[in-house]
């Protein structure tokens, strides 16, 4: 089938201009012989106005020129659809697309969406909502609720709001139930992960693959602020192995394990995100992998 690209564009995602992007894709697209229209991002998430136009014109690829919270609406919105999904990357995060080896330069990203190689990717469900790439409880959601409420984007933005909490920081109170096991914590936050990153390449969860139909959990318990500083710069660099459900040590300062679901009771109401956007917290969570439910162009 003659290869047809739908580009969706977020205009106000990370700091960039996007007309650049649009430019270069529309430039570099023209040159690959592709035929191609762009669409503008929805504020809502829901791109059921699309469907019609994609399969009566018969589209054979989406890409997405945002961030983490625009790839997760269209990919949500869309993967019922007989299409390939692709990124080019221009969020704050990135998180999914660093995690799927897509690099942020525009021209790189093409490359990758025009030799036309996809792969099943895994996505999963919280309390039935979509999640591409991780959920987050407790303190890096405390960091995504005030960095969308950020006058300004972009890292410097994330990386100041990030030690501006560290201080402040506090445990919550969870209770964990697995199919193997069940148990309480004091955790300061929980990160349950199907891509290996928060985004911007800090990896907090470095054995998640995005298609191996398991979810990564990270658990940094509670303990001094100094050991949780150096007990996560541990677990970004790779330093703790993840442990089956039966080693699981409630006193150990990080859990690192691997799950297809997991059950959490959230008694102190700690703050909430998916893939990086916040969300209303909830005191009961139900996740569960969502095994190859989508498409993703990406290299070789």
């Amino acid at each position: 089938m003659k290869r047809k690209i739908c580009y969706i564009i977020n205009p106000v995602s990370g700091t960039k201009s996007k007309d650049a992007i649009a430019n270069t894709a529309a430039k570099e697209t023209l040159r690959a012989g592709i035929f191609f229209k762009f669409f503008p991002s929805v504020a809502n998430g829901d791109y059921s106005f699309l469907y019609s136009t994609l399969v009566d014109e018969r589209y054979t690829d989406v890409v997405i020129i945002g961030g983490d919270g625009t790839v997760n609406q269209v990919i949500d919105s869309l993967k019922h659809l007989p299409v390939n999904f692709g990124i080019i990357p221009s969020g704050s995060g990135n998180g999914l697309a660093f995690g799927a080896g897509i690099p942020k330069t525009p021209k790189k990203a093409l490359e990758i969406i025009f030799k036309n190689h996809s792969v099943l990717m895994d996505g999963f469900r919280v309390n039935g909502k979509f999640a591409c790439m991780l959920c987050g409880l407790g303190f890096d959601a405390k960091v995504a609720h005030d960095f969308a409420n950020a006058p300004q984007r972009g890292l410097m933005t994330y990386v100041n709001q990030v030690f501006k909490n560290f201080f402040g920081a506090r445990p919550y109170s969870f209770k964990i139930k697995l199919a193997e096991k069940r148990f309480e914590t004091e955790a300061y936050f929980i990160s349950i992960a199907n891509s290996n990153q928060f985004g911007n390449h800090f990896t907090i969860a470095p054995m998640a693959s995005l298609n191996d139909g398991l979810l990564d959990v990270v658990i940094v318990t509670e303990q001094s602020k100094i050991a949780m500083l150096y007990n996560t710069l541990i677990q970004v660099g790779g330093g703790n192995k993840v442990r089956s459900i039966e080693e699981i040590k409630h006193k150990r300062g990080i859990l690192y394990f691997q799950t297809e679901a997991i059950r959490i009771s959230n008694w102190s109401e700690a703050p909430m995100h998916i893939d990086g956007e916040p969300v209303n917290t909830e005191k009961k969570l139900s996740v569960a992998i969502e095994k190859s439910c989508f498409n993703l162009l990406v290299n070789r």
